[in-house]
């Protein structure tokens, strides 16, 4: 367990879900109102404790945003998983879950802002742990997703997948393209030999 900043008892069961209470409001105040409205009293309107309590869990705010962004992601990841759980073909499986990653960010255009005003503030701040973390998740994802389809090194075709979807989240906030455009793009970047 982890104890509160500045504290060293440890967090009861009750002050643990307390703190879940507090990350579960942050969470949603920057869907809704992305990084920079993301203060201690619009986390306090959104969710059940006071200001007070927010500074007693969470000392430091950039904790607390690092910590709901962990969420927003953990979330989405399951999601994609919940996807790819229904389908049984391992080809139609990723591009089940490639449609709906790109399809969560044109329905929510506000959480592709929020992830990349999110990852430019923490790399600013020099504290890129957060967003390796993200993207080492993601990257998982679709190296396992990849790893039945005989594709040279998943692994990098899955940053290299990553970097593309990364990309196409802004294209298509410009300039919308339908996934079987793209699918075809995707299938060029997986299952072309390279070399």
């Amino acid at each position: 367990m982890s104890a509160v900043p500045g504290r060293s008892e440890r967090l009861s069961p009750n002050q643990l879900a307390k703190q879940e209470q507090i990350v579960e409001a942050a969470r949603i105040v920057l869907a809704r109102d992305g990084l920079a409205g993301c203060t201690v009293r619009a986390i306090a309107d959104a969710g059940p404790l006071t200001k007070s309590a927010i500074h007693y869990y969470f000392a430091d705010i950039d904790v607390l945003i690092d910590r709901a962004m962990a969420a927003h992601i953990t979330a989405f990841a399951a999601g994609l998983r919940e996807v790819a759980a229904k389908h049984d073909e391992p080809r139609e499986r990723l591009f089940a879950v490639l449609e709906e990653y790109l399809s969560v960010f044109a329905a929510n255009p506000n959480a592709a802002f929020l992830w990349f005003e999110y990852w430019i503030a923490a790399g600013r701040a020099q504290h890129p742990q957060a967003i390796d973390a993200m993207l080492t998740s993601l990257t998982e994802l679709l190296a396992e997703l990849l790893a039945p389809l005989d594709v040279d090194d998943p692994r990098a075709r899955a940053r290299a997948l990553l970097s593309y979807l990364l990309g196409t989240v802004v294209q298509q906030r410009v300039r919308p393209r339908p996934f079987a455009t793209l699918r075809a793009d995707i299938e060029a970047l997986c299952f072309a030999n390279y070399g």
